[in-house]
């Protein structure tokens, strides 16, 4: 009776251990718990060395050897599996190429509702020449702030601002635009709900000439109970705003590439046509949130993407702006358009 059990115990850890590792096999890849595990698939790593230290320990128990020894095994090759996975994604690569006329940066930053103040956003936006900035949590107050900090340092920027109120500053979605890039427009509306993300807003600006991407600061609900239809829903109407065109995007999308795994609608795509620029730039491991913890162990749930009129020629994950207020890393990417 005890084999059995063991045998049965063995089963039921290898089963969950191969869902963790390839969600999207079983269709399961947003499906509660495995969606929150498998976005924490660095962090899953190190438990699972601990956890293999721990049956190895056991192993020399003797009634215990053949199920531990077992285990061991199981947890050694989820480590190399994932792993290979990991680094296939990037740990890192922050070069960029020289910019050229046809280039954009674009600065994402999570801001938790204004908490690292205009400041931080101006001078990291300044740094990096940032022609577009997205701010999920971020109020139209402080991205006017941020413009008129900008404009005074050369830098000058359109506000366009998304809210569902404006109790809540995570409410809000805020981008900046450079004039160099045209005139833009905001085109959702905050009277319009049912035609944006559910919970938290998501601004669309399109420029006035019709030249020059269409700007998505994308901002999809955390999968938390509760929460969990709108998330998947947010993440399929993201991916809508992504099907043609000319498109950039740019936010907290609040899931990983396995969170999105069959959204894309051609092969390298990651939400509609969109290309995610993270695993594009050899970055595609690196953790966004939470910043208590080190970046290539986080969760990469920040993203910018683009068409493929679009190649990423440089990316970086900010994690000198930890300890600033947000649990969310700022990211920097470098678009170059590809097509006229």
């Amino acid at each position: 009776m005890l084999k059995v059990l063991g045998a049965l115990v063995t089963l039921g850890i290898a089963v969950v251990l191969l869902v963790v590792s390839v969600p999207q096999l079983f269709g399961l890849q947003t499906a509660w718990i495995i969606a929150q595990v498998t976005s924490m698939r660095s962090l899953a790593i190190v438990a699972a060395i601990f956890a293999a230290i721990a049956f190895a320990l056991l192993a020399g128990v003797r009634p215990l050897r053949a199920f531990a020894g077992t285990v061991v095994v199981l947890l050694l090759l989820f480590v190399v599996g994932n792993t290979a996975i990991v680094v296939s994604r990037g740990l890192g690569d922050t070069s960029f190429a020289a910019a050229t006329p046809d280039t954009i940066t674009v600065l994402s930053w999570n801001t938790l509702g204004d908490a690292p103040g205009a400041d931080a956003v101006v001078k990291l936006a300044v740094e990096s020449g940032a022609d577009v900035i997205s701010l999920p949590e971020t109020t139209q107050d402080t991205g006017i702030d941020i413009a008129e900090s900008m404009r005074a340092a050369g830098r000058p920027m359109w506000v366009l601002t998304e809210w569902f109120d404006q109790i809540s500053p995570a409410r809000s979605t805020t981008v900046l635009v450079s004039p160099d890039l045209g005139d833009y427009v905001k085109v959702t509306s905050n009277e319009e709900r049912d035609d944006n993300t559910a919970v938290l807003p998501t601004v669309i600006v399109q420029p006035v000439d019709g030249d020059g991407p269409t700007i998505v600061a994308a901002h999809a609900v955390a999968p938390i109970a509760g929460q969990m239809e709108n998330w998947r829903s947010d993440l399929a109407w993201l991916a809508d705003q992504c099907h043609t065109g000319n498109v950039i995007m740019a936010g907290d999308f609040n899931a990983t590439l396995d969170n999105m795994a069959g959204l894309g609608t051609s092969a390298g795509a990651t939400l509609g046509a969109c290309v995610d620029a993270g695993k594009a730039s050899g970055n595609g491991a690196v953790g966004t949130w939470p910043t208590r913890i080190p970046s290539l162990i986080g969760s990469p749930i920040d993203h910018v993407m683009a068409t493929p009129d679009w190649t990423t020629t440089g990316m970086r994950v900010v994690t000198e702006a930890d300890g600033t207020g947000s649990d969310h890393r700022p990211i920097l990417v470098q678009l170059t358009r590809t097509a006229p």
